[in-house]
């Protein structure tokens, strides 16, 4: 293998026509072009291919950064090289890889507000903790980005924008490899662990494989094995984590459909909705189920209830001559068959709930679709989520309904 490219001589590219385990159909992927065997390498991507702030602090870019005080981060270095680069076009030795990078993305921070607005409650203050965060970024950078000014004919205010670094910023954020921790003089403290792999950004995610990846420190290349088989002409996937299709939407920009991991999370206010408020004990059972750790990842997944959930409704629905063999129910131990009934009926409601909300929803976003054309992509992901949701809820009711028939 020669130095500065890649050993990808088991696959090659290949357009895709938006399958629905895509990255966000992104209309392209990597097949196999002989079959593949467990464990067999994938890709092997030489360190020197590989865009890290080591490629930053080498640049032109080097010497501003250096002198920078307070140092600059590792993430504020990669985001001004991406864009300084996109800004010279043609110049740029990094050319190829800016152009099949998305001219924009579709993770929440990038969304308008009233679609943002659509997205599930948790789902949307995370959305709005994320955009809040990129917006802080862009404020405490402007003055670092001002220094850069004898580097351009233009205002750097005009090539530094918010919609640039934003831009960057999800670059990072969605397509960055893990590497092993470094630490610069010149870099804040910050871990500097992420680099771009141009050529790996050509596989797309699939949440029903597994594969090995990691940066090899022998032969100094980031590499993929697979850890299942691939027949000849097959597209080949990665898969970034067990990652739900919320988590998905946060950091990709995009929803997995059928993905096992997918699961509809229930809150706190909802998960006392149906519960009697004249129950005297209920802030103790509160405190308890925060204290162990009960009170969120609470879900709905295509088994029915988590274990998690119903072990929280079981507790939330301990008589008062029962209070005391909480720990028990913490422990998985049956309580009583009225303990039991009353918690699967609780949690059918809350599903039942579920259901309503989603597909009033779902109407709300079919609407807005109709009137709202320019925003029409970014209401079709919105509408993906809910309803890959709805499917989560329905299978879970079902799931409900078999549990209830033990006690009728």
């Amino acid at each position: 293998m020669q130095k500065g490219k890649g050993r990808t001589s088991r696959i090659r590219r290949r357009k895709l026509c938006g399958s629905s385990e895509s990255r966000g159909g992104t209309g392209r992927g990597l097949m196999s072009q002989t079959s593949l065997q467990e464990g067999q390498m994938i890709i092997s991507l030489p360190e020197s291919c590989l865009l890290t702030t080591d490629t930053v602090i080498r640049s032109y870019l080097g010497a501003y950064i250096t002198k920078w005080k307070p140092p600059p981060s590792p993430l504020l270095a990669l985001c001004t090289f991406l864009v300084s680069e996109k800004h010279a076009g043609h110049r740029s030795l990094w050319k190829p890889y800016l152009e099949i990078l998305p001219k924009a993305y579709t993770c929440p921070v990038c969304l308008e507000p009233e679609v943002v607005n659509l997205l599930p409650k948790s789902l949307k203050a995370k959305a709005e903790e994320q955009r809040a965060h990129v917006q802080e970024f862009f404020a405490s950078s402007r003055d670092f980005f001002s220094s850069l000014q004898p580097l351009f004919a233009e205002a750097v205010d005009s090539i530094f924008s918010y919609s640039a670094l934003l831009w960057a910023w999800c670059t990072v954020n969605t397509r960055a490899v893990y590497l092993r921790p470094r630490q610069r003089e010149c870099l804040s403290a910050e871990p500097d662990t992420c680099a771009l792999a141009p050529y790996l950004d050509l596989l797309n995610h699939s949440p029903h494989v597994q594969v090995k990846a990691a940066f090899n420190e022998e032969t100094h290349s980031y590499e993929i094995r697979t850890t299942s088989r691939w027949r000849k002409h097959e597209e080949v996937f990665i898969c970034y984590g067990p990652h739900d299709n919320q988590r998905l939407f946060l950091e990709y920009g995009f929803v997995s459909v059928h993905n096992p991991h997918a699961c509809v999370y229930v809150s706190r206010e909802i998960l006392v909705k149906y519960l009697p408020s004249t129950d005297k004990q209920m802030d103790k059972k509160i405190s308890i189920l925060k204290d162990h750790g009960y009170i969120e990842n609470l879900t709905f997944g295509w088994d029915g209830p988590s274990w998690r959930l119903l072990t929280a409704l079981k507790l939330l629905c301990l008589e008062a001559e029962k209070f005391t063999c909480w720990k028990k129910v913490l422990l998985g131990e049956v309580i009583s068959d009225t303990n039991e009934k009353t918690s699967l009926d609780i949690a059918q409601k809350i599903c039942y709930y579920f259901i309503e909300e989603t597909n009033a929803v779902l109407q709300k976003v079919s609407h807005m679709k109709d009137e709202k054309e320019a925003l029409i992509n970014q209401l079709t992901l919105v509408e993906s989520l809910w309803t890959e949701e709805l499917k989560i809820l329905r299978a879970s009711a079902e799931t409900l309904h078999s549990l209830q028939t033990a006690f009728t």
